[in-house]
């Protein structure tokens, strides 16, 4: 009974998991939906050209407000970048000059539904496993 208990501490993240009865296609598009989300607040706080899902130029990719003078938006934009290194994944990578041509915004957003698609049925089929563990 003991066992039992540390059990249940030493998994927290079973814990939060052990009632997710979602459907891989409700977690993909929430997932999708969350992802475009995370994006466009990030831009639109941290970023210099105002409101937009996607960085002009002054700002880079990754370091959407990295190169801020003001403090706030340095450390912030310091401690999202492993976060957007994910979502944006192969797009963000320097020997990739996709959003260096300056595609044209559809192409960024199937790309990114498409790569999130897949990051998301890869999470959902990771966690269904620890689930059944």
């Amino acid at each position: 009974m003991y066992y039992q208990n540390i059990d249940k501490v030493a998994h927290p993240v079973l814990l939060c998991f052990q009632y997710m009865n979602i459907s891989r296609t409700k977690f993909v598009i929430l997932f999708i939906i969350s992802g475009f989300a995370f994006l466009f607040i990030t831009t639109s706080l941290l970023g210099t050209t105002g409101p937009r899902g996607f960085p002009k130029p002054p700002d880079s990719v990754l370091r959407t407000g990295g190169d801020s003078p003001i403090v706030w938006k340095n450390t912030v934009s310091t401690i999202i970048l492993p976060i957007k290194i994910v979502l944006l994944g192969p797009l963000a990578l320097p020997q990739i000059n996709f959003l260096k041509e300056d595609p044209p915004p559809p192409f960024i957003g199937i790309y990114l539904i498409f790569y999130w698609t897949i990051l998301a049925s890869i999470i959902h089929y990771l966690l269904g496993k620890l689930k059944r563990s």
